[in-house]
């Protein structure tokens, strides 16, 4: 079953950041309305409690103060207060309510009888205000009730037009706000999207041009991510472009070779079926039919070398250890005929290499073949664990030919196709190794080791199997 990543995946980057936005603003939304819309409305009422206490403040002070002589001063303040309604509570009564004649809601009887009924719980010991709200004939009220003395309680309220007003006012501005921050944020968001949207669409038509064959260049003035990237695929392009070019040296070159030994077979063929002898005698002429034969075999091996590589490279080996001392001591002995002169010196532990033993072999007989072809009077093996050395005393190689040793068909002074290290760098990377050449002290030497050194135990059974390959 197909999750919503999988479907978020196959959107568009734009698609992607805008499903993005727009579920942050629904989460921004519920939170609003769950969350801040709770807080809000415990905060208008903590203001509307403090309201009515600021205008009973004056009241108490008048009541407690006895200063007045008659009832209808006190009436004629209360009614003087437009935003709520004051009541004076005594005996069980309510002597004093405030003059209705404003143009507040009318007060439902209820509200009185509820503040008498709360009234009942005071007295002179209670110092502490009743505070709360009722809520009767859908129309909300806050009240406080405080006593005064004598047993005179000074009840207070006032309806929700005040705290509705407050509120909506309260919630207008902090969307606004709100609304206002999101948008620049937003643009901000757009803005950083196209910034990296753009970079993107201009490296995939150069990709896609580059398919078609076109020339064309890539420059992106960044030094972030997609810069690197960029730079990156330039470099594989003009890579591309040149192993593309010593594919077709070489191919022209293989061409050339084998053209001349098939021009020279066909010759001798037809002479010698005309019953003429090119080189004088019939036996001579057939020998060199035969060389010529051979030469063309051994190009043609040349080339069929290179996939039995890639095979064994992409063979499952894992797994499977190689005895790295006997590929060696079997690769001195088949190359010992090629230069005589030269003295291979081995120093070689018994050690394993991860591998199947005919890649190691293909591997170090390539090397081997680069040392012979440029030592001067020694090659030298060394075999420890995770690490093989192979030097020569021959001449040191230019810094531009160290780069670009191991690339495919990069010919050194007297090779062939540029094929034979290019392998032994493919069949260390598929067993983890690194492989380098570097200029010693007294010529040149290739390593073949691992960063981090890891004891194996040897394991006999793949190791008896490994060793039953055919080399």
């Amino acid at each position: 079953m197909k999750g919503p990543s999988f479907y978020f995946q196959k959107m568009s980057l734009t698609r992607q950041i805008l499903t993005i936005i727009l579920t942050v603003l629904m989460f921004f939304i519920m939170f609003f309305f769950v969350f801040v819309s709770d807080n809000i409305d415990r905060t208008i009422t903590k203001q509307m409690y403090e309201l009515i206490l600021n205008r009973q403040t004056p009241i108490v002070g008048l009541v407690d103060s006895k200063q007045t002589d008659s009832i209808d001063e006190i009436y004629a303040f209360l009614a003087s207060d437009s935003v709520q309604t004051n009541c004076i509570i005594q005996d069980g009564k309510m002597n004093v309510i405030s003059n209705q004649s404003s143009k507040r809601k009318p007060v439902n009887h209820k509200v009185y009888e509820y503040l008498l009924d709360q009234s009942k719980q005071m007295n002179s010991e209670n110092e502490e205000a009743l505070q709360g709200t009722i809520t009767v004939a859908n129309s909300k009220y806050y009240y406080r009730l405080i006593y005064c003395h004598d047993g005179i309680i000074l009840a207070s309220f006032m309806d929700d037009t005040y705290a509705t007003q407050f509120r909506d006012s309260l919630i207008d501005s902090t969307v606004y706000v709100i609304v206002i921050a999101f948008m620049i944020v937003f643009l901000i968001i757009l803005m950083w999207v196209f910034s990296i949207i753009h970079p993107l669409n201009l490296i995939r038509n150069y990709i896609e041009q580059i398919k078609d064959g076109k020339e064309v260049e890539l420059h992106l003035n960044r030094d972030d991510e997609i810069g690197e990237m960029a730079t990156a695929i330039v470099k594989m392009n003009d890579e591309l472009k040149k192993q593309d070019k010593a594919k077709e040296d070489m191919i022209h070159n293989i061409s050339h070779d084998l053209k001349t030994p098939i021009a020279t077979i066909k010759s001798y063929a037809e002479s010698i079926k005309d019953g003429i002898y090119p080189y004088g005698t019939l036996e001579s002429s057939v020998d060199v039919i035969l060389d010529n034969a051979q030469r063309l075999e051994n190009k043609v091996h040349s080339l069929l070398y290179m996939n039995r590589v890639e095979y064994l490279v992409a063979s499952d080996a894992e797994g499977v250890v190689t005895n790295m001392k006997d590929v060696v001591e079997q690769v001195v002995l088949n190359a010992a005929v090629i230069r005589p002169e030269i003295q291979v010196i081995t120093d070689v532990e018994e050690v394993f290499f991860d591998g199947l033993i005919e890649a190691w072999r293909v591997a170090i007989e390539n090397i081997m073949e680069n040392a012979f072809r440029y030592a001067k009077s020694y090659i030298k093996i060394e075999v420890r664990e995770d690490w093989l050395c192979i030097s020569n005393d021959g001449p040191k190689m230019p810094e531009d030919r160290i780069q670009s040793l191991f690339r495919p068909y990069e010919k050194g002074e007297g090779g062939r196709f540029g094929l034979g290290l290019s392998i032994v760098s493919k069949v260390c990377k598929a067993n983890h190794y690194i492989v380098k050449g570097e200029n010693s002290e007294d010529g040149v030497r290739f390593i073949i080791y691992r960063k981090t050194k890891k004891q194996k135990k040897k394991k006999e059974n793949n190791w008896v199997k490994n060793k039953g390959e055919k080399v």
